[in-house]
């Protein structure tokens, strides 16, 4: 059987939804799964040995430059010459049911129920029924294995095997590494600035811990941010530009990580690795919670139908909460 999974993104939505695929292949070691990715997300599922191709579209693009339409209608088109016998778009908005119509007629997603955008329902012949407000990894997991009869307990993936993989060792960024500390790798940064604890906080939690702090940043602003904090301390490191490679490798050889509800902050325990995830505008259900990966929640109550980018209550998060935690971690 030859399928096609549609994930086009975020970040720590791909990593969520990758912790299905170790169990498809253990129901079926013969299943082929492709994944459609848009292409600057594709390098955080290469090297997986349960994918056999990651394939790309660059639809964000049409944006900015709406003559590209074809030539990703022209793309899509390609890949469906594979012969799927399932294609399922495990994304559930009307772009990504409208893609993974394109590449077969034989399509699965959520139901009217389960879904953000109802009328992308209209497109699927198999439809999963599962709440939206249900814990997101939950949710992946059952419109992935569930249209193929694999059902994925939740013990199953608190038990997962580590499912991130990169290429090459630390290499110029082993370096910033300490044999003697720990090594703290700090998320400093996310999509939106309510999302983002504080720098001043930041800089105090790197203060009240006996390790070697090293800060990423994926934007100019996040690099200013990750500057100022490092001027402040002598605990701290700002790492060079990293592509997905590095970071993978970077994130793997960490002690623990702490940051904000983002990518890079989920993808820890994609490698099981130690972390700490920040949340304020955000539900906790974007997570599992395990013995190792701990969520520190400011006092506002999000609603998950409607979420709210002025809620900046992230920085109530007491600074020594974290650090309390952390080393607890560690």
């Amino acid at each position: 059987m030859r399928i096609a999974i549609v994930k086009l993104s975020a970040l720590g939505d791909i990593v969520h939804a990758m912790v299905a695929l170790q169990y498809l292949k253990q129901a079926d070691p013969e299943i082929v799964i492709d994944w459609l990715v848009e292409e600057n997300f594709a390098g955080v599922l290469q090297g997986n040995p349960d994918i056999n191709q990651v394939l790309t579209v660059n639809l964000k693009s049409l944006k900015h430059n709406k003559a590209n339409f074809f030539n990703e209608i022209k793309k899509v088109r390609e890949y469906a010459k594979n012969n799927y016998d399932l294609v399922i778009d495990a994304q559930g908005l009307i772009k990504s049911a409208v893609t993974s119509k394109l590449i077969s007629s034989k399509v699965a997603g959520f139901d009217k129920q389960s879904i953000r955008e109802k009328p992308a329902t209209w497109l699927y012949k198999k439809q999963i029924t599962y709440p939206y407000d249900a814990n997101t990894i939950d949710r992946n997991v059952a419109v992935i294995g569930q249209p193929l009869g694999v059902q994925i307990t939740e013990q199953q993936i608190i038990n997962k095997v580590p499912f991130l993989f990169y290429s090459n060792e630390l290499g110029s960024t082993a370096n910033f590494f300490s044999k003697k500390q720990a090594n703290i790798i700090f998320v400093i940064g996310s999509t939106w600035p309510s999302r983002n604890y504080p720098k001043e906080k930041y800089l105090t939690v790197i203060d009240g811990l006996d390790a070697n702090s090293l800060i990423i940043w994926g934007n100019e602003q996040e690099k200013q941010d990750a500057e100022w904090i490092a001027s402040k301390t002598t605990k701290a490191q700002v790492l060079p530009k990293l592509n997905f490679d590095q970071l993978k490798a970077v994130l793997a050889n960490s002690s623990l990580v702490i940051g904000n509800d983002t990518g890079p902050t989920h993808m820890a325990w994609g490698f099981n690795i130690p972390s700490i995830t920040l949340f304020g505008p955000t539900p906790v259900s974007r997570v599992y919670q395990t013995a190792i990966n701990k969520v520190l929640k400011s006092p506002s109550k999000v609603n998950p139908f409607k979420l709210d980018k002025n809620d900046f209550s992230i920085k109530e998060i007491k600074e020594s909460e974290i650090i309390k935690l952390a080393k607890s971690l560690l």
